[in-house]
């Protein structure tokens, strides 16, 4: 049931219009706004996982960018920030929340805990939008750890009873956790999750040293009465819930964060000197962004049974460079393709939405 609960919402979410993807798909991929960067520097002392950056590691650690709604557009109500580190071992989570009202009610592990307010950490290490992590964690540190195999709209399997063995979790509340008589603060969240895990899902099997991940963060935050001397999610004049905040690192553009194409770029750096603006996005992943624009109107539009040559493609500038995806059919499934200008490889992404490179070597 806990799945059937998560994946009516995902499916609420997942509803677009091609008008809205058009007006996204601007004729520059310099028109739209860049996915966040973070670079993560390796830890210079022991952490312990307490919910409390007092490290050093952490008071040099850089805050990323407060959070913004998830569509782009509003200014989150509440302030979010979130701060990574690394060691040989783990990759470190540290996040801090304002919240006047702390509270939490779930408490066994793989719950539906965005039912609650919540902090969520999201990866997929490879960045081909498959097989990526999820991770859910309340003020009472209860947690949902999940692994999926593909993004919703591509007929996600969900491995909800799927643990992060070796998980290490913890929050503090700058505050009293379900009092409603008093102002609080609000709460932080610090997260230990074990390379050997992570690895995983990366096809290197390596921890991503002066390499770049995707990984985003979403919090929800739920408008909440107080009845009785306890929180409850507040409702309309009919007795329906209102609807929850999503205020993530990254904009989605829509209300999904099953769309990892739209996720931020973490560096792992062994430089401790390396600023944010020493690391910049690839090319090829811009032209990605823009290929995910067009594999979402391909596949509306298949779906409705249009024949392929009557699809448009778009062109697009980018560098200087003209670039437009083209359709290809084979007997197992259509994709999509564009050769880069900048690598000569060869960018795919399938008609189950897994995004692929071929270089030049692997095409012969």
């Amino acid at each position: 049931m806990r799945i059937d609960n998560y994946s009516l919402r995902q499916h609420h979410f997942l509803s677009f219009s091609i008008l809205t993807l058009l007006l996204l798909s601007a004729t520059s991929l310099g028109a739209q706004q860049l996915p966040k960067r973070y670079v993560a520097h390796a830890t210079i002392d022991s952490i312990v996982v307490d919910g409390i950056d007092s490290e050093t590691t952490w008071q040099k650690a850089a805050w990323s960018k407060a959070f913004i709604d998830i569509e782009g557009v509003d200014r989150p109500k509440y302030r979010t920030q979130m701060k990574m580190a690394w060691s040989e071992e783990y990759l470190y989570f540290f996040a801090r929340m304002q919240e006047p009202h702390v509270w939490g009610n779930l408490k066994q592990r793989d719950t539906v805990i965005f039912q609650n307010n919540d902090f969520e950490i999201f990866i997929d290490p490879d960045g081909d939008t498959h097989n990526y992590y999820e991770f859910e964690v309340n003020a009472l540190n209860t947690v949902w750890d999940l692994f999926l195999t593909r993004p919703y709209r591509n007929g996600t399997i969900v491995l909800d009873h799927w643990d992060i063995n070796g998980l290490l979790s913890a929050v503090h509340v700058d505050g009293t956790l379900n009092d409603p008589s008093d102002i609080d603060k609000g709460w932080s969240v610090e997260v230990a999750i074990p390379w050997d895990v992570l690895v995983e899902a990366s096809g290197s099997k390596q921890i991503p040293r002066d390499a770049f991940w995707r990984i985003n963060f979403s919090r929800v935050n739920w408008q909440h009465d107080i009845i009785q001397g306890n929180y409850r999610r507040k409702t309309d004049k009919f007795g329906k819930r209102l609807p929850e905040y999503n205020w993530v690192w990254s904009p989605q553009y829509k209300i999904n964060m099953h769309m990892p194409e739209y996720w931020g770029y973490v560096y792992f750096s062994t430089n401790p000197l390396m600023k944010l603006d020493d690391f910049t996005i690839p090319l090829d992943d811009q032209i990605k962004w823009f290929m995910y624009q067009d594999y979402a109107v391909v596949k509306e539009q298949l779906e409705l049974n249009t024949a392929t040559e009557d699809i448009d493609t778009r062109k697009i500038e980018l560098m200087g460079q003209g670039i437009s995806s083209s359709i290809v059919e084979t007997p197992i499934g259509w994709y999509l393709q564009v050769k880069s200008p900048f690598t000569d490889r060869l960018l795919i992404i399938d008609h189950k939405g897994q995004f692929k490179t071929l270089t030049p070597s692997d095409e012969n």
